[in-house]
């Protein structure tokens, strides 16, 4: 067998001492003593397989433990654990004799309306996402020039009077306002932190994030981002577009509110997470579109970054999504600039055209430039996975530094106002702007207008200011800041070329090292290279420098993996997510299903008593969501879920009730539809001691033809029907038909290659 590190133990056999030494210290140093779940049930109905040992955080440790916990050990991180707190999504529809009954209904024509509608929805979602980004762009703009006057006629004030107090108090009281606007939003919404990148990459990938795609989210988010923009801190506005764009798409595709509680009575056909996940990508890459003014990067971004499921018509649809957002933002633009129909603003940064071009000489030069993007990306998700670390450990708020940071833009102006007529100084041009401002003068700028020394303090500056600030709870984006350090530190290697290299000053332009660099530092923080390619492509608008961008991103992705994984996959490893990448590890083909399977599994009978079923949902230890429905030699004949079974307990769909009232209402798959996202927990439905003698017949709404597997099945052969199919449950059966165990998100996932092999990650209740 392969050489495993095991984390957590998962068999068949009976309860069994583990082996001596096998306890792993968890995040606050305490060893992780073993909790076997196996609680037995009466009544016929009930089969249980196998023990499952698992390790809870909250638990107390036994008294021989305590000795051991004394001792000094060294705390492991977040990453090493896989949290049981996630729940997967239903990606694969229930094909129940309801879902059959009403496909079968359903016209040609019914299937066309369907499709439109689908058009219909996708292009309000490019509507929508579009005029958020103008809503955001324009109150950050105004945010940002009043906060730029008043600090400006302050510091005339201190001229004039003397009294460096007053400018102090000034700049003081704005850092203060944006400051408790900030901690004000954090902790009205925590998942509105951050780009929200990660989490829109685990929702798509199949894992329910709390709260991720909610209405409050987008409100808190797009507020949060406008005061971090705004208090100037080192963050981009074009990252929290991606997450704003899958909010709005997950909102309008469903019909409805369920946080304003209101029902529009549309697209009930939508509301089952098969679709809601199509759209959700159709979110995500308007978001893009509207952020850089690129459709066909939306679309890529959503592919390559997002997006775990696709197909051709998908395909047209986020297009069609992502060039409604752009145009929509680009109009609405146009109108508050006094220049309605010159659309001239696509997105809500544009980098200006390149008129220069490049040699074949330069291409080992730019190969240069995405290897020093690499290491300086290496170094950036090292720091930040460092800093992240801590802050989970030690830090509760958001630090003080927030405000030393938001200072740090007011110190420009001083330097700008007494500067003599004609001059100005390149630092506070650097600093003072906003960073897309910033972006688009390194990158056109003349030569001769930025000094070296200036750029290399201001590259390490803002390098570490950058990292600092991602990861903090305040909704801001990465994009923008690294594409700042790198057009800086572009700029300086161009300028060096200048100097050291014969007629350097006619071929070597700073503005186009600018923009490498600019996609080498990008490129090796995200680890992205062809959505990122046609980024920036349209967002210059030359397709000229494609092919060095390109050349660019891949080195800089090969040279960054070497040494550390992309930001987004740091982040989404510290969150303790589920996510299951493309392939199964390499070295996992000595596991098959019956190693890797979870065990005990409760199934129920085609025709089963209430009571039973409402004591395993009932079951705090176990919290199962999906049930193998058996006969009674235990073989498999179908697959049913707890969101279905709470439905059907709400509705009283019991046998007896059926027989005793011949006009009683048929459940139909609209109950289900109306029930979704938000079921009712299992405690807020009441069931008579009568009732719990009901028997309940599973047969109409179970899914009679769940995906199953053998006990030999290889690892990766199960890893890639689960991720291929976006499965939940995946039923492991013996060669007579029988259940022996259940294969989940979780039991796939916590197999990873690491420094000592294939590892087994720990499994916790973080």
């Amino acid at each position: 067998m392969a050489n495993i590190t095991k984390k957590v133990s998962w068999s068949s056999r009976g309860d069994e001492p583990a082996p001596a030494g096998e306890g792993t210290p968890l995040l606050n140093g305490a060893g992780g003593a073993a909790r076997s779940y196996s609680r037995q049930f009466s009544g016929s109905g009930i089969f249980q397989i196998g023990r499952l040992s698992t390790v809870d955080l909250e638990e107390d440790p036994a008294p021989e433990e305590e000795s051991a916990i004394s001792r000094p050990k060294e705390i492991p991180h977040n990453e090493k654990l896989l949290s049981l707190k996630y729940e997967s999504l239903d990606y694969d529809n229930s094909e129940n004799q309801l879902f059959l009954e009403e496909e079968r209904r359903m016209s040609y024509m019914g299937f066309r309306c369907l499709e439109i509608s689908r058009w219909v929805v996708c292009a309000l979602i490019g509507i929508l996402t579009g005029l958020i980004a103008c809503f955001i762009d324009i109150v950050v703009e105004n945010l940002a020039g009043l906060k730029y006057k008043v600090i400006k006629e302050s510091i005339l004030s201190v001229a004039e009077v003397c009294d460096p107090h007053r400018s102090q108090a000034a700049t003081v009281n704005a850092t203060w306002i944006l400051h408790n606007l900030l901690l004000m939003f954090r902790y009205r919404e925590p998942i509105a932190a951050g780009s929200g990148i990660p989490q829109i990459k685990c929702y798509l990938n199949g894992v329910k994030i709390p709260r991720v795609v909610r209405l409050k989210t987008l409100v808190v988010k797009v507020c949060g981002v406008i005061c971090s923009v705004a208090g100037g801190l080192a963050v981009g506005k074009e990252g929290p577009m991606i997450h704003s764009g899958a909010v709005v798409a997950a909102g309008v595709s469903q019909g409805r509110s369920t946080s304003l509680k209101k029902d529009f009575k549309i697209f009930e056909y939508f509301r089952r997470d098969t679709e809601k996940r199509d759209f959700v990508s159709a979110g995500a890459a308007a978001g893009v579109s509207a952020a850089f003014g690129a459709p066909v990067g939306g679309v890529l971004f959503s592919l390559e970054e997002g997006a775990s499921f696709w197909n051709q018509m998908l395909t047209w649809r986020i297009f069609f999504a992502s060039m409604i957002s752009t145009f929509t933002l680009n109009f609405f633009l146009s109108i508050y600039h006094n220049k309605t129909g010159e659309l001239s603003n696509p997105g809500l940064i544009n980098f200006g055209r390149f008129d220069s071009d490049y040699n074949l000489y330069e291409i080992p030069l730019f190969i240069c430039m995405g290897a020093l993007g690499g290491l300086l990306g290496a170094l950036f998700n090292v720091l930040n996975y460092w800093l992240t670390i801590f802050r989970i450990r030690y830090v509760c708020t958001i630090s003080l530094f927030v405000c030393f940071q938001s200072q740090r833009s007011y110190v420009c102006p001083t330097l700008q106002l007494f500067c003599a007529d004609g001059e100005y100084n390149s630092m506070a041009t650097a600093f003072f702007n906003t960073p897309e401002r910033s972006v688009r003068s390194l990158f056109h700028n003349p030569p001769g207008s930025y000094n070296p020394p200036t750029l290399g303090v201001f590259t390490l500056t803002y390098f570490f200011l950058a990292c600092w600030t991602y990861g903090l709870t305040v909704s801001a984006g990465v994009f923008i800041p690294s594409l700042l350090i790198g057009a800086a530190w572009g700029r300086l290697f161009g300028i060096m070329l200048a100097h050291i290299t014969p007629y350097g000053s006619i071929w070597a332009d700073p503005g186009k090292y600018a923009l490498i660099g600019a996609a080498a530092q990008l490129g090796g923080i995200v680890r992205m290279t062809l959505s990122l390619t046609v980024i920036l492509v349209e967002a210059t608008g030359n397709v000229t420098y494609g092919f060095p961008i390109m050349l660019v991103l891949m080195t800089a992705k090969i040279v960054g993996d070497y040494f550390v994984e992309g930001l987004y996959d740091i982040h989404i490893k510290l969150q303790s997510v589920p996510f299951l990448h493309w392939e199964a590890p390499a070295t996992s083909h000595a596991l098959t299903a019956r190693e890797v399977m979870s065990s005990p599994v409760t199934c129920f009978n085609r025709v089963e008593k209430v009571g039973t079923i409402v004591d395993v949902l009932s079951n705090t230890s176990t919290n199962h969501n999906g049930f193998p429905v058996v006969t009674r030699p235990g073989k498999i004949c179908g697959l049913i879920l707890r969101s279905q079974l709470i439905v059907l307990l709400k509705h009283k769909v019991f046998v007896e009730r059926t027989r005793s009232r011949l006009n009683q209402r048929k459940l139909q798959l609209k109950d289900f539809r109306d029930a979704y996202p938000r079921f009712p927990p299992i405690q807020s439905i009441h069931v008579s001691q009568d009732e719990r003698e009901c028997m309940m017949d599973l047969t109409e709404f179970m899914n009679p033809t769940p995906y199953t597997v053998t006990q030999e099945t290889s690892l990766p052969r199960v890893f890639k029907l689960f991720r291929a199919l976006g499965l939940r449950h995946l039923v492991v059966v013996d060669s007579e038909n029988r259940v022996v165990g259940l294969v989940t998100r979780k039991d796939l996932a916590r197999y990873h290659l690491g420094k000592h092999g294939l590892e087994e990650l720990q499994l916790a209740q973080t």
